[in-house]
């Protein structure tokens, strides 16, 4: 499936920033190179996102390793 939007929410501020992503899309689709290119203006470098999948109850915690207005954004699953 397609990033959505209203299940992503930002959870602290400040240099490195928490979010959380609650959906069904399997944690190995999320984490999947460009899935949070929507994203790419508001995410930074470092950020971490907590994805938890619904449809099988498994929480994963991503890491952040690019995320620009020109590029794709990419994640490292650190579990």
């Amino acid at each position: 499936m397609a990033f959505d939007a209203t299940a992503f929410h930002t959870i602290t501020g400040g240099a490195t920033q928490l979010h959380i992503y609650k959906h069904t899309d399997a944690v190995a689709t999320v984490a999947g190179s460009g899935y949070f290119n929507d994203l790419a203006n508001r995410l930074k470098n470092g950020d971490v996102i907590i994805v938890s999948d619904t449809n099988v109850p498994t929480i994963d915690m991503l890491t952040v390793t690019s995320a620009t207005g020109a590029t794709t954004v990419t994640t490292l699953n650190g579990t």
